[in-house]
């Protein structure tokens, strides 16, 4: 078994523009390639985890998410870049249409999407970690043993503002102390994450 690095999409690695399911609005960040390759050098996964809800809102189809995603795909690769397994959430339990409107284990921060890479890839949850622009998603982890580095693209200013402000309680299975890394970007917040699971292996 080995750890992965799991990426948040939307704010993470691509610009938070809200329900996108058009190429024109789906702008990759210049630093997204270069992370995504630095867990490759590794000997990690690097595994994307999405929630696409527009899916169930009616925004736009399963086929248009595909059409991102292999975009995605091809324009990592095309910088040396590879992302070993995609995985999104369509539903929302309020929201659905077109049958998506369900409670479901795989709408971050439920651990599903996390549970199935896991078993299709033989991941150590427990020694992997997430990169997103979501406090929530940094919970999701550490209820699993693993660990969470928050950007602060996207969401992730604001998130991480309330969280100082005493906001922790909003976000169940969230350590105390936090994120254990604070990160500009998703370059920046691989490069420390690797620092630090380098150091615990010593």
């Amino acid at each position: 078994m080995r750890p992965a690095v799991f990426f948040d999409r939307d704010g993470t690695l691509n610009e938070e523009l809200g329900y996108v399911g058009e190429l024109e609005r789906f702008h990759i960040y210049p630093f997204a390639a270069a992370a995504v390759r630095q867990v490759n050098e590794h000997g990690w996964a690097a595994i994307l985890v999405t929630n696409q809800a527009g899916v169930a809102r009616g925004l736009y189809s399963e086929a248009q998410v595909g059409v991102l995603h292999r975009h995605l795909a091809d324009s990592l690769s095309a910088a040396g870049a590879r992302l070993d397994g995609i995985y999104y959430c369509p539903h929302h339990p309020t929201k659905g249409v077109n049958g998506y409107g369900i409670e479901c284990d795989c709408r971050k921060p439920k651990p599903g999407l996390l549970r199935r890479a896991a078993a299709e890839h033989d991941l150590e949850l427990a020694r992997s970690w997430i990169v997103t622009d979501r406090m929530s998603e940094i919970g999701m982890l550490h209820a699993l043993g693993g660990r969470g580095a928050l950007v602060r693209t996207g969401y992730g200013e604001p998130d991480l503002e309330t969280w100082r402000a005493g906001g922790a309680a909003a976000w169940p299975g969230l350590l105390p102390a936090g994120p254990d890394v604070v990160a500009a970007t998703a370059l920046e917040a691989v490069h420390a994450l690797l620092a630090a699971a380098g150091k615990a292996a010593r």
